[in-house]
């Protein structure tokens, strides 16, 4: 279509045009100003570069290499006594000693009367500490002691044998009783069977005088031999026995001790 051929707007149409065009003018001198753009944020540089610390934070440097910790060998499974051996001396619990054979009990048992032997009776550097000497201490030694002396005593004796054994097996069971209760009764710190076991070992001397006795029939030999074993039993006696009271009660501790000792004495030498 040619500009000759165009057709002009109604007068009408016109003014409806520029009253669309004051409209849009209006509302566009009342729309607010566009909200302004919010400004950069500052980004932070990352560095990978290790930042050095503060003076007080920084640790001096070691000369030496780190410590190499060494290698703990994986131990191989216990098998048989020894596992029960372990478990004993360790923290763990205790060896288990109701399936072991009878021998092995009678020999740990023989060995340990022979060890407490040696701790109460003859000279050793534990004598002046009793907690030391008699921690492992037991009743089989004395219970032993005192049979052996009352069996002793029966077979020297001519008559009434088995009424002379339990007497002698009486007194002596009954006064260690008496003697470990007077004791605790002075304020003794020692316990009622530990004070049972050293009254125990300390008669093997005199269970020697009275072997001794049985084999040599002469009267002279027999109290030399009853006062050596005596002396004896008294000395072994003695630092276990005043240890465990106060020094201000060490006789009232000391003379029962050594009136049993002579009350055997005076019985091995007498039986006849």
């Amino acid at each position: 279509m040619s500009q000759e051929d165009t057709i002009p707007l109604h007068h009408s149409s016109q003014s409806d045009i520029d009253e669309i065009e004051n409209l849009f003018n209006v509302h566009a001198a009342t729309v607010l100003p566009a909200r302004p753009p919010s400004p950069p944020r500052v980004s932070i540089p990352v560095s990978h570069s290790s930042t050095p610390l503060p003076t007080y934070q920084k640790v001096p440097p070691s000369s030496s290499s780190p410590p190499v910790v060494p290698a703990v060998p994986a131990a191989a499974a216990p098998t048989g006594r020894s596992s029960i051996g372990v478990a004993a001396d360790a923290f763990g619990s205790p060896a288990d000693t109701l399936t072991e054979p009878v021998w092995d009990t009678v020999k740990r048992d023989l060995a340990r009367i022979v060890s407490n032997l040696k701790l109460v009776v003859f000279p050793n550097p534990f004598r002046e500490d009793p907690g030391r000497a008699l921690r492992d201490w037991d009743l089989w030694g004395p219970f032993f002691f005192i049979v052996f002396l009352g069996l002793t005593l029966s077979w020297s004796a001519s008559v009434k044998k088995s009424e002379v054994f339990a007497v002698a097996f009486a007194i002596l069971a009954a006064g260690a009783i008496i003697l470990t209760m007077n004791v605790l009764l002075l304020g003794g710190h020692i316990i009622f069977f530990q004070s049972l076991s050293l009254l125990g070992y300390c008669l093997f001397p005199l269970d020697v005088g009275a072997l001794v006795g049985l084999l040599i029939g002469n009267v002279i030999v027999k109290i030399v031999v009853v006062a050596i074993t005596f002396a004896w039993s008294c000395w072994a006696a003695y630092p276990f026995m005043s240890a465990a009271v106060n020094p201000r009660r060490k006789a009232l501790a000391l003379y029962p001790v050594f009136l049993m000792y002579v009350s055997v004495g005076f019985f091995i030498i007498a039986i006849d």
